[in-house]
């Protein structure tokens, strides 16, 4: 059974803080609940940045999410 959506978006939050790079794809939760379709993943990702959780992050071809405060950290060691 897939997981509720509180439990999804915890679970997005608990890979984006454990996750060795510091922006990933939509594509990169879907490991958070194999069960769910990837449309709710989606959905759930944005409504973390809409809650203000993650942000989005562009590469200039792509966009990804990240922790806001993960971001600062790499951009303020000479990252991204």
């Amino acid at each position: 059974m897939a997981l509720s959506k509180d439990d999804l978006k915890a679970a997005i939050l608990e890979k984006s803080e454990k996750s060795p790079k510091p922006q990933l794809y939509v594509k990169d939760f879907y490991a958070c609940d194999p069960e769910a379709k990837p449309r709710d993943i989606k959905n759930a990702a944005n409504d973390l940045v809409k809650e203000g959780k993650l942000m989005f992050w562009s590469s200039g071809s792509t966009t990804m999410y990240a922790l806001k405060s993960r971001i600062k950290n790499e951009e303020g060691s000479g990252g991204i």
